[in-house]
């Protein structure tokens, strides 16, 4: 038992946290507030990208510059099993975390001693899930607030048990912990918070870690006991509140029609919307299961042919994530060989999804993008994407549809963000959307929710998908590697990368400025941007590792390796010594074309 002194004021009157991980004979290692910051969006995992964990632990101006790249949801590794990943999520930690959680939902809600406050759990797949969930409970508990516990969810449920008035489900909760990693490998989990208000971003996360170092630092010095506090954890199946409420929401959607009875106003919603659709659902062994029998059968949607529904952490048949090129792969398959209309694929928490229309068409990223604007009929509106969209996108949206499009920078947070700050000054927009497959509705409380975008929409009645998105001008090439930073080189003479990113940045920029064939955007919220030659490219350094994520689109082919040389030789990537600065194995992508980019990478002596 220990006196949370810090905090205590936070926690009315609860001021006794215990911690019932192991017995007080089990050896806490030493972590400092630098350690525990670097878990927020995955930082602390072996592979370290731009310092190991001792050296954070002990620099206090590394740490302060690695506070700067934080992100705004906290990952570690959960298991071992991978060489070279020794695990950072361990029990204590996690128990610290959600602890710090509950201090800081008690600091914000300042609720007297009356009202006790609740917290859901839920997790993905992930062969972690029910080791971590334990550990959450005893943080929350230990904290004296009560735990509910939800199982098997996804993200999107999780945040709407904030939003639910159901008292036989305990809702609404005060706060939610989210256990997932979303795609990453299965020895990874990590943590997603939310209030009523949406999830929580990168100054709330870093003040939560701040206070879990505090907690964990108690651990280490006073030990663990093995009382529980009086706070209760108890189970529901909220999934069936969700899915419940997700059916109703697409019958709305579908259309009504209405009656009047002796002045009473009667509205009947289409109870079958999806009658004679035959759509496949991939949920890739991840938490999306349900969307098939819980959500598109009700519906009368048929589901036959769909595939990976069961749970499986080990994640065997494929990643998890619509951006992966075998995941697509898959679930075209699967299409095809069933004939059916349409594939939804969802990632591992069902934040994110992709489709396939009946003739095999992928459509995510930029196709995603299109086919959302269209889908939920918000195209007259200003649409919010990240930084990495195409310029044909924009030309559908604001030639096409008549409405604006609005680019942001990468990260589903900000393009979120950008839209609830342009409704507050009077712009409106409906839908925020990321080239990764996160999309947001304002009628939806902006909750970034995969199986909401892929339910709530209708086609006016056509099962082929390239007929909404009919007039998007799609580029010849598309490549998107990703130009490793050598740490060790010694032009970076000890200094952080992103020092020297944002310096080559800088040449590009003013390279660009002398050249009449190429034009920097006028506006643009993240690296360099510039188009010429019927195509454009963007250099962007990463917030959180040593690279500069490349994209480049072009209109053919025969122009590409030119568009190519040109880039080569406006960005400063040649580097005063034979050594390499920039790493040019790392591709992600090619068309075609990655096998050529690769002779491009190879930087000589100047």
């Amino acid at each position: 038992m220990r006196n949370y002194s810090k905090y205590q004021t936070g926690f009315v009157n609860q001021g006794t946290v215990y911690c019932n991980a192991a017995s007080s004979a089990t050896a806490i290692p030493s972590l400092d507030k630098a350690d525990f910051l670097k878990l927020q969006n995955g930082r602390a995992t072996s592979r370290q990208t731009d310092v190991d964990m001792q050296s954070l632990s002990t620099g206090s101006n590394m740490k302060e510059k690695t506070l700067g790249l934080m992100l705004s949801d906290s990952r570690g590794v959960a298991v071992a099993g991978i060489e070279g990943e020794p695990v950072t999520l361990t029990e204590p930690v996690t128990e610290a975390i959600a602890a710090a959680f509950a201090a800081w939902l008690l600091d914000k809600k300042k609720v007297d001693a009356s009202r006790r406050l609740k917290i859901s759990i839920g997790h993905d797949s992930r062969i972690s899930a029910h080791m971590l969930q334990e550990a959450v409970s005893r943080g929350i508990t230990g904290a004296g607030l009560d735990v509910v516990q939800y199982g098997l969810a996804s993200t999107p449920a999780m945040f709407n048990s904030t939003l639910t008035e159901h008292e036989a489900f305990l809702c609404p909760v005060d706060g939610v912990i989210m256990i997932t990693a979303s795609h990453l490998p299965y020895n990874r989990n990590g943590f997603k918070f939310f209030t009523y208000a949406g999830g929580l971003g990168k100054p709330y996360i870093k003040d939560i870690l701040e206070r879990a170092a505090d907690i964990y630092s108690n651990f280490r010095a006073e030990g663990y006991s093995d009382k529980k506090a009086s706070a209760s954890v108890r189970k529901v199946d909220y999934m069936a509140v969700y899915t419940s409420d997700l059916v109703k929401a697409v019958r709305k959607a579908a259309g009504s029609r209405t009656a009047c009875y002796s002045l009473i106003v009667i509205i009947f919603y289409e109870e079958k919307p999806l009658e004679g659709f035959h759509i496949i659902v991939d949920a890739g062994n991840g938490a999306g299961g349900f969307f098939a029998a819980k959500v598109l059968e009700p519906l009368s949607a048929i589901t036959s042919g769909s595939q990976f529904l069961k749970p499986d952490g080990m994640f065997p048949n494929h990643t998890p994530n619509p951006e992966d090129k075998a995941a697509m792969k898959a679930i075209t398959q699967a299409v095809l060989d069933n004939k059916a209309d349409l594939g939804v694929i969802f990632d591992t928490d069902v934040d994110r999804s992709a489709a396939v229309d009946s003739t095999g068409c992928e459509f995510n990223q930029n196709r995603l993008n299109c086919f959302n604007v269209c889908h939920c009929a918000r195209g007259r509106t200003t649409i919010v994407t990240d930084s990495a969209t195409s310029d044909g996108l924009t030309s559908f949206i604001e030639k096409k549809l008549g409405g604006k499009h609005h680019r942001f920078k990468r990260g589903y947070k900000n393009v979120i963000d950008e839209a609830i700050c342009l409704n507050s000054v009077g712009e409106e927009s409906h839908l925020a959307i990321e080239t990764s497959g996160h999309g947001a509705l304002k009628e939806n409380h902006w909750l970034d929710d995969g199986a909401y975008l892929m339910a709530s929409g209708r086609n006016d009645g056509s099962k082929v998908l390239t007929d909404l998105v009919e007039g998007l001008e799609e580029p010849a090439v598309a490549v998107e590697p990703r130009l490793k930073i050598n740490q060790s080189h010694p032009d970076l003479k000890g200094g952080p990368f992103r020092d020297y990113g944002e310096a080559v940045l800088k040449h590009l920029e003013n390279s660009i400025a002398s050249d009449p064939e190429l034009q920097k955007a006028p506006v643009n919220y993240e690296g360099v941007r510039v188009s010429g030659f019927r195509g454009w490219f963007l250099l962007r350094p990463s917030l959180h590792d040593p690279v500069l994520p490349l994209n480049i689109e072009i209109s053919s082919k025969p122009k590409f390796s030119k568009y190519f040389f040109v880039f080569k030789s406006k960005a400063d990537l040649q580097t005063s010594q034979n050594n390499q600065l920039i790493d040019h194995n790392l591709i992600s992508r090619g068309n075609g074309f990655g096998c050529k980019l690769v002779q491009f990478y190879r930087y000589e002596k100047r």
